[in-house]
């Protein structure tokens, strides 16, 4: 006689359990949509080359200088993009003339849309993947490696990373999202990786 098999109630409880976990951990994970509070930076060079990678790196300090004074103050990523939009032709104006300073014949366009982007780690925090809206900085056609990072709230900075909370405060963002972001403890790492799981998802759905 086998006595280990389990009672139907038992079944029923722990089903009911293992499925309020899931709905309760996917509803966090929701109201914690990271994807939708930020806004990436994406800087692709021109080449693999030493020179365009370089030149890469000096268009990205450009960029967020670019940036600094008409996002200072910004706290609501709406508000972002619509001041990311309206000088978008004058920082391309101010990075062509960038390149020319830097005696390169190199073009370059910036664009702002949704990317879809890797599961990134930063310094600091990391960032699931997942669809994102993104300021795309590309340099002549873009065959070269790229550059990511965001750009709002203004993360890129080594100092920037080292205010991680006052910066995404600042910028909106709650003590969950957080410590979504900087793995704070064992159970954010489950979210974060369940959130990672559902911007893996969305990505798919994004190049469809």
């Amino acid at each position: 006689m086998n006595t280990n098999r389990f009672k139907p109630w038992e079944i029923a409880l722990c089903i009911g359990l293992v499925v309020s976990l899931l709905v309760s951990t996917a509803a966090a994970c929701a109201n914690t949509d990271i994807s939708e509070k930020l806004i990436r930076l994406h800087v692709v060079a021109a080449s693999d080359s030493e020179e365009d990678q370089t030149l890469k790196l000096a268009v990205r300090d450009e960029t967020l200088a670019a940036l600094s004074i008409p996002l200072n103050g910004v706290t609501d990523v709406k508000d972002a993009e619509r001041v990311i939009t309206e000088n978008i032709p004058a920082l391309e104006a101010r990075l062509r003339g960038f390149l020319e300073e830097q005696g390169s014949t190199q073009s370059v366009t910036v664009s702002l849309g949704r990317e879809a982007f890797p599961t990134r780690e930063y310094s600091t925090f990391a960032l699931p993947a997942g669809p994102y809206t993104s300021l795309r900085v590309t340099l002549d056609g873009g065959g070269g490696q790229n550059w990511w990072c965001v750009v709002f709230p203004p993360l890129c900075a080594a100092t920037a990373m080292e205010r991680l909370p006052d910066e995404t405060r600042a910028a909106g963002l709650t003590e969950n999202d957080i410590a979504l972001i900087t793995q704070a403890d064992e159970t954010y790492v489950v979210r974060f990786k369940l959130a990672e799981w559902l911007g893996s998802i969305k990505n798919w759905f994004t190049r469809k």
